[in-house]
């Protein structure tokens, strides 16, 4: 009986969460806000991360005796920037963009990019190298026979090959960014996860849009999970032929 209660007091919870005053717009607003968030943030740790990945992995790759200064000064900054990310809380992180760095700005959804791909970045970096390093050094020598520089190599022989190994890693980076884009609404940026919270704070009800919000980031994961496991499959056929 007190289910049934429950499910019947249930309706009008619904209603006032996504439907009355057209609050389901707000939601569909939010998830776009956070898809963009999540696609820019990715991007941008992708770039940051391939360069800091190709200067780690060219200093780790130099020959005894003949070390480069500049290359072991700027691997210096790339540690101790993967170092500094990777070892301190994204939401600190989120806090010290916002109300330090940039603490006179009003647009908090390109803060919230710019913080979220710089701690992407370091986590990319990781990946990136340890893809570049498991292809065999062979096809690096082979590249410099063909009269290829080091980046001509990298771009045109390693990377290509490196990719196929990163990219399960890569996929399930992006589905940790797309989640942990929720944080973001601590400083402000209007996403989906801050449009939750606003009408939970409306209705003074925030069960409804909580529990919402959760399956839209389930079903949305569920999806790039299934398009990553068919990109994956494609690649796995054309290795075959």
């Amino acid at each position: 009986m007190a289910i049934f209660d429950w499910l019947t007091s249930l309706a009008p919870r619904l209603h006032r969460a996504f439907i009355e005053g057209g609050r389901w717009k707000l939601y569909l607003q939010g998830l776009g806000v956070t898809l963009e968030m999540t696609v820019a943030a990715l991007i941008f740790g992708v770039i940051l991360g391939l360069m800091v990945a190709v200067v780690r992995t060219a200093h780790d790759q130099q020959r005894p005796g003949r070390r480069n200064p500049l290359l072991g000064f700027f691997n210096g900054l790339c540690g101790l920037y993967t170092t500094v990310i990777r070892g301190t809380p994204m939401m600190v992180q989120l806090l010290i963009w916002s109300f330090v760095i940039f603490k006179t700005s009003r647009n908090k959804v390109l803060v919230g990019i710019i913080g979220l791909g710089i701690n992407s970045g370091a986590y990319v970096a990781e990946i990136i190298r340890g893809g570049l390093m498991s292809v065999d050094a062979g096809q690096s020598e082979a590249g410099r026979s063909l009269g290829l520089g080091y980046f001509d190599t990298m771009r045109f022989i390693v990377i290509p090959q490196a990719f196929k190994n990163i990219l399960p890693s890569l996929g399930n980076e992006f589905i940790t960014l797309f989640k942990d884009t929720s944080l973001v609404q601590a400083i402000g940026a209007a996403e989906l996860t801050y449009y939750a919270f606003t009408i939970g704070g409306r209705t003074f009800d925030y069960m409804p849009p909580l529990i919402g919000i959760a399956l839209m980031y389930l079903a949305v994961v569920i999806i790039f999970t299934w398009l990553q496991a068919r990109l994956e499959r494609r690649l796995r056929q054309s290795d075959r032929r």
